[in-house]
């Protein structure tokens, strides 16, 4: 079994993480963890690439080092690009059997007038997702 971990740059949220540990551990799965910088083209962003690539990288670690610390050995990718295509395209590439991410931490407002990548990834992508909520 091949497992997608889709952190969320500049999220703490370990539940996540430990639900994938869970899951890693009794199916034997290979975790890729994985997060997108969310920047499509640098000059139209707020910052650098770098400051978004930094938050995305220290997503994965953080993440990868908290399987780490469960049993899992788990690979960590950084991505650039519009998360839901990258996340999409990244697991269509790698053959992956689930996807998991978080639930949307955005208000009820928000999400509605922006949207939820958890949801449309259930929507769009052609493997299972599995969106793991707060407890």
């Amino acid at each position: 079994m091949h497992i997608v971990l889709a952190a969320k740059p500049d999220a703490d949220q370990p539940w996540i993480t430990d639900s994938v540990a869970r899951l890693a551990r009794q199916t034997a799965a290979t975790v890729v963890v994985i997060a997108v910088d969310t920047v499509e083209l640098e000059r139209f962003s707020a910052a650098p690439r770098s400051v978004f690539v930094q938050g995305a990288r220290e997503a994965v670690d953080t993440a990868v080092a908290r399987l780490a610390e469960a049993g899992v050995v788990a690979e960590g990718v950084v991505l650039s690009g519009r998360p839901l295509q990258r996340i999409i395209d990244f697991a269509d590439e790698r053959q992956t059997d689930v996807i998991v991410v978080g639930a949307s931490t955005r208000p009820a407002v928000a999400e509605r007038l922006l949207g939820s990548v958890p949801l449309q990834l259930i929507e769009k992508a052609s493997r299972p997702v599995l969106v793991v909520t707060r407890p």
